[in-house]
């Protein structure tokens, strides 16, 4: 499998929202290579890809599980816990989860991360 490098963006919720509205108004246009995943914060980037989900994604690239019922097994997680966390995974363009004869497949498609941000108070959009 061939790394794919998600770049994360961390920015203030207020400062996300003004950007956004930017966007929408054509008053600011993102650059090459501006990170297209946003956190609000450090912490809140961390539940997302802390290691026990980097320790998820890593038995999802090493065993391939064809069903959600296979992953529950091979990673001793509830249906329901990974369930939750698969989702919010596939939110953040982390992992892609496809369905298959009634069965949910997950495949990590992210796994690299470059993570930017900074402590400049004005964002410049």
């Amino acid at each position: 499998m061939s790394a794919r490098i998600l770049k994360v963006g961390i920015l203030a919720k207020e400062d996300y929202i003004k950007r956004t509205i930017a966007i929408a108004k054509g008053e600011y246009k993102p650059k090459k290579g501006e990170p297209k995943i946003w956190f609000d914060s450090v912490k809140s980037m961390a539940q997302v890809l802390g290691n026990e989900n980097q320790e998820l994604l890593r038995l999802i690239i090493d065993h391939k599980p064809h069903s959600l019922a296979e992953l529950e097994r091979i990673s001793n997680r509830k249906k329901s816990n990974l369930s939750r966390t698969l989702k919010t995974l596939e939110r953040y363009g982390i992992v892609e989860l496809s369905k298959d004869k009634g069965k949910l497949i997950p495949k990590v498609i992210a796994t690299d991360f470059k993570v930017e941000f900074g402590l400049n108070s004005t964002p410049a959009f």
